[in-house]
């Protein structure tokens, strides 16, 4: 379903050709290209007739495609209840991102009832799906931008990953294995914005394993010749030979590899209890695929004995690593309760996690691309599909799309109140920036009723759970100020305390605020002393003894002036001495080379 930039113009000619020959599938590709305005004008309504036709034929590509419209306000007006009923139908019809949706929504509460064991329902099929298409190292990398992190980066960080990656291919021509090794590496997992090329990356390993014969690299040619790609022939007696080389080296890929083709018998006689050795060695080292597999062996009872906590801990082990498989694993035995306690909650968390890695995730990248070429409306449709479907960071940068550059799709007395419901969305789902920017809009009233109570919660809520020490610093004025909270200039102090601890970044404002902060506490104090003082006069204000005190202290005051007088007499005294001395000395030397030049007159 994803629509993009990687679909070239001709590919896409092909599926609208396909479209107009009556393909259901074809026919939702570009009832979306009509709705995002990507390949094609942007005209809700030739979508919303096309994605109506498709609801009206069962498809559940239509039914999403109207939910989605429905329940943003996109070319129709919103209305939750029409969105419900027809992301049930498409999630009911198999469709993938008809159940993400409702699994998010049963999640978060959204439009109907919380409910955990539906969202993990949900959550459990899309994330099977995901896993099956895995390969043990858990798929390619996707790159998340956040933009509203982007402001302090370099204004294009893609050139700059361009020329890195031009660099290092240059020093590779030039015989560099360590820079092939790095190109082969980053076309295997498609990091850093190179796109994922198995041809490309097995030819650097093969520069590198031919020229200095690297145990990484044989491991990384066995993983190629292991699982097969296009151009990168599947061959097993070929993964074996690299597997070895990377193995006798002590290799945790290439010892991981040969006990995966053992276990599985491919290019050597099947011997489960050598693989199981193999994959040991490689767990002790940290390979994260090495502990996926173990454990999983340790679940089943294969080749070792049934241990549902030691795959526990090997699951948890290689999840560190961000290894989906060991996700959807975990996600497993806290869903049955198997190897700990079961667990709803942590168990729909983990399978959300998989089930965000499958196709949709893609189009975060795509949106990302869209933004930065200036197509704002583009972008922040496809990031308010994704918001639709739980991804936290498109929730995230739709707000911030909407707040910062707005939309022309969007009403204008609309836009901070959508801004609003994206934001509360990602605050919900633990985005400290996305609780702050909640607590501002109901500060300064921005697409709500202006509440300071309310923008205090939120700002007490990214303090004491996110530790935002911005949030801090509000706390402390709203405190200072009393907007929202009892004005109380100890808690305030401590809110500006806790700010300036935090980060280094809040040292300067804390300190200006806080120096603000004493010149008020003594104004105010010192307006409720002299109240006192009219009030019930200084007898009752200081006692009845009070000018025995005063003569105490002045003459406490008398002595210390006389004190510091007199160490001032003696001060002055030590110097006009030490004056006196020094010009006598002077003299002295003076007379002394007087008379040396008179005897040397006599000589001469």
């Amino acid at each position: 379903l994803v629509i993009g930039l990687s679909f070239s113009p001709r590919t896409f000619e092909l599926f609208k050709r396909a479209a107009e020959l009556g393909n259901a599938t074809a026919r939702a590709k570009v009832a979306f290209a009509q709705l995002f305005g990507d390949h094609m004008k942007r005209n809700f309504t030739a979508a919303f007739e096309l994605f109506d036709e498709l609801e009206r034929e069962g498809e559940p590509m239509g039914q999403l495609g109207l939910g989605f419209m429905h329940g943003t306000g996109i070319g129709v007006n919103s209305s939750q209840a029409k969105s419900l009923v027809y992301y049930t139908f498409s999630a009911f019809g198999g469709d993938s991102f008809g159940q993400m949706i409702m699994g998010y929504r049963y999640w978060s509460g959204i439009a109907l009832i919380q409910g955990c064991e539906s969202a993990l329902s949900y959550y459990r099929k899309v994330a099977q799906s995901v896993a099956t298409k895995l390969t043990a190292h858990g798929g390619p990398v996707i790159r998340r931008h956040r933009l509203a992190d982007e402001t302090d980066l370099p204004p294009d960080e893609k050139q700059f990953d361009d020329d890195l990656i031009q660099y290092h291919a240059f020093l590779a021509s030039k015989g560099d294995t360590q820079a092939a090794l790095i190109l082969g590496q980053l076309y295997y997992e498609g990091s850093h914005g190179v796109p994922q090329n198995f041809e490309r990356s097995y030819h650097f390993f093969k520069l590198v394993a031919k020229d200095s014969r690297n145990s990484l690299a044989y491991a990384f040619l066995g993983k190629l010749h292991s699982e097969g790609y296009p151009n990168v022939e599947q061959n097993d007696e070929k993964a074996v030979q690299y597997f070895k080389k990377a193995a006798s080296e002590g290799n945790l890929v290439g010892l991981c590899g040969m006990g995966m083709m053992y276990l599985q018998g491919r290019g050597v006689r099947q011997d489960i209890h050598t693989g199981v050795d193999y994959l040991q060695k490689s767990a002790e080292q940290g390979w994260p695929e090495a502990q996926v597999q173990l454990g999983i062996l340790h679940y089943t009872g294969r080749g070792v004995a049934k241990d549902a906590r030691k795959a526990l801990k090997l699951f948890n082990l290689a999840s560190q690593t961000g290894n989906l498989l060991a996700f959807y694993n975990l996600a497993q035995m806290h869903a049955e309760g198997v190897g700990t306690a079961r667990s709803c909650l942590i168990a729909a968390e983990l399978y959300k996690n998989v089930a965000e890695r499958g196709p949709a995730s893609r189009m975060l990248m795509e949106a990302h691309e869209h933004y930065k070429m200036g197509n704002t409306d583009t972008a922040l449709i496809m990031y308010l599909f994704l918001g639709e479907l739980g991804y936290e960071l498109a929730q995230s940068n739709a707000a911030y799309i909407l707040d910062k550059d707005g939309s022309e799709i969007i009403a204008k007395d609309e836009i901070y109140s959508r801004a609003l419901l994206h934001w509360s969305r990602a605050a919900h789902q633990g985005y400290s920036v996305a609780r702050l920017k909640m607590g501002d809009y109901h500060y300064y009233g921005y697409g709500t009723k202006q509440d300071y109570a309310t923008a205090a919660l939120h700002y007490r809520l990214a303090s004491d759970q996110l530790h935002s020490a911005q949030a801090m610093f509000n706390l402390g004025f709203m405190h200072e100020h009393g907007l929202g909270l009892e004005r109380d200039y100890h808690l305030a102090k401590r809110y500006y305390d806790m700010a300036a601890s935090s980060t280094w970044e809040a040292v300067v404002p804390t300190s200006l605020a806080l120096a603000g902060l004493g010149l008020k506490y003594f104004v105010y104090h010192w307006t409720d002393y002299l109240q006192a003082v009219k009030t019930v006069g200084l007898d009752g204000f200081l006692g009845k003894d009070w000018d025995l005190y005063l003569m105490a202290a002045l003459g406490a005051l008398l002595a210390l002036v006389v004190l510091i007088r007199q160490a001032q007499q003696r001060q002055q005294e030590e110097r006009e001495r030490r004056r006196l001395a020094e010009e006598r000395r002077q003299r002295q030397e003076e007379e002394r080379e007087e008379r040396e030049r008179e005897q040397q007159q006599q000589q001469d």
